[in-house]
């Protein structure tokens, strides 16, 4: 049996985590949740955005489901999601975007995994306002160790999966200091993997490719907002963030997430789509070693997405969140 901290967010947060934990219970996985939470309804309640409770519980269990969180804007709060990457070195964001029978998008055969550095560059909070200039400064900050342990994360994904190559996304031609910090691990991990085939495209052609002939790409690794940028990209190309899993991982700990929004429009009225949060649940089943058990619902997953009838309204269906849910436990074992 193993603990899992389930953080269920804000918004729709509450509905789809009920929906996946209906769905693990139905098909009798060995998890046992503990529930924290953290975000804006948190906040309301008791006056914490994250609170030691939860900490606490992530320390102890090393692994969690987050649902959507939303973090009050224009109070001075930081955001919970890079909080959290930046204390616990959850070093490795990874996105995989893949084609699904079902989900009708303008692209057929996508099938990409995007390794987004966590914790540096635009995102290391390192700014400088000079008032009396009228000047906004942010230092994208780029380590030799950050860039090798992302590198070395996605060659050895790839190595390890059976994925041909690892594409490195970059502008040192503009940014030449991180820039090549970042070649130069890139170009270290591919001498130690050298069955992975690697190679590197400007940050701008690699948005143009992505959407012109995104099949030619299998692993793709780059810093902090441009992994942010492409990987929204990518699910674009599959069916947009409500069908894609996410992932922060570090080296003793990791965060499974849906990487969408809380959507506070449509909370409580079940039309919430729960495929992004179900997939990193699955992602979270491979990572602790339950790889038949997911491979099972992902099964009854795709069963689902090809019925219409059964799919939420965003998907081109009608069926409720629940009804969804249902759906899913109903094609388990099929």
């Amino acid at each position: 049996m193993h603990l899992i901290t389930l953080i269920p967010g804000d918004g729709i947060g509450p509905e789809i985590t009920k929906a996946v934990t209906d769905i693990f219970a139905a098909a009798q996985v060995p998890v046992q949740w503990e529930e924290q939470n953290a975000g804006q309804t948190t906040f309301d309640q008791s006056g914490e955005l994250l609170p030691q409770a939860l900490l606490t519980s992530l320390e102890k269990n090393k692994v969690a489901l987050k649902g959507p969180i939303t973090t009050p804007v224009g109070k001075g709060f930081r955001s919970i999601n890079v909080t959290l990457r930046q204390k616990y070195n959850l070093y490795q964001n990874v996105r995989p975007s893949k084609t699904t029978a079902g989900i009708k998008t303008r692209y057929e055969g996508v099938d990409l995994v995007l390794f987004r550095e966590n914790t540096e560059g635009l995102y290391a909070g390192l700014e400088i306002w000079d008032e009396q200039n009228g000047i906004g400064d942010s230092i994208a900050r780029v380590t030799v160790a950050g860039a090798r342990n992302i590198c070395r994360a996605a060659f050895a994904y790839a190595a390890k999966h059976g994925r041909k190559k690892v594409t490195l996304a970059h502008k040192a031609n503009i940014l030449k200091v991180p820039g090549k910090i970042m070649l130069d691990a890139a170009q270290e991990a591919a001498r130690e993997f050298p069955q992975v085939q690697y190679e590197e495209k400007i940050i701008d052609n690699m948005c143009m490719q992505l959407v012109g002939k995104p099949e030619q790409f299998d692993v793709i690794v780059t810093t902090n907002l441009f992994g942010d940028i492409l990987s929204d990209l990518c699910a674009g190309l599959v069916g947009g963030l409500g069908v894609v899993a996410g992932a922060n991982i570090g080296d003793d700990m990791a965060i499974f997430e849906a990487v969408h929004g809380s959507a506070p429009d449509i909370a409580g009225q079940g039309k919430a789509n729960p495929t992004a949060l179900l997939r990193s649940a699955l992602m979270m089943l491979h990572h602790i070693g339950e790889h038949e058990q997911a491979v099972k619902i992902e099964k009854a997953l795709e069963l689902t997405l090809q019925d219409k009838a059964k799919c939420t309204g965003d998907l081109g269906g009608s069926a409720s969140t629940s009804e969804f849910a249902q759906a899913i436990i109903n094609n388990l074992g099929k």
